[in-house]
């Protein structure tokens, strides 16, 4: 059982940065950050693979967030740039048995409790 833990939201203004941090209490896989904004569904962000060789991102996000892990720490982190109200939601990282990028929420097999990322105008 791998448990996980985000760390690092917060409030922040339009075009500010945020760095999101979710550590593993164990070895991972493939990660993945998603998140659900109020009266939301929650939606896919971003993931990356074991090596951190390849990455993929939703649309809504690219060239804007970056995904990068640390697997010597446990850890996986979510790069924020030019943060835009939309972006507003609790933001969870996800982890999986598998070993290559995943969009599926439902091909992750462990979730951390979340953490808020508040953008104000």
């Amino acid at each position: 059982q791998v448990q996980l833990v985000e760390s690092g939201g917060g409030l922040v203004q339009a075009g500010d940065s945020l760095r999101l941090s979710c550590q593993a209490s164990g070895r991972t896989f493939t990660v993945g950050w998603f998140r659900q904004a109020p009266g939301k569904e929650r939606e896919f962000v971003a993931t990356i693979n074991w090596s951190g060789g390849s990455t993929y991102y939703a649309d809504s996000v690219k060239g804007r967030f970056t995904i990068s892990r640390d697997n010597a720490k446990n850890t996986a982190y979510l790069q924020m740039n030019s943060l835009k109200p939309e972006d507003t939601a609790v933001y969870y990282c996800a982890a999986a048995t598998l070993s290559f990028p995943i969009v599926r929420q439902n091909d992750y097999n462990y979730w951390g409790q979340g953490t808020q990322v508040t953008v104000s105008s």
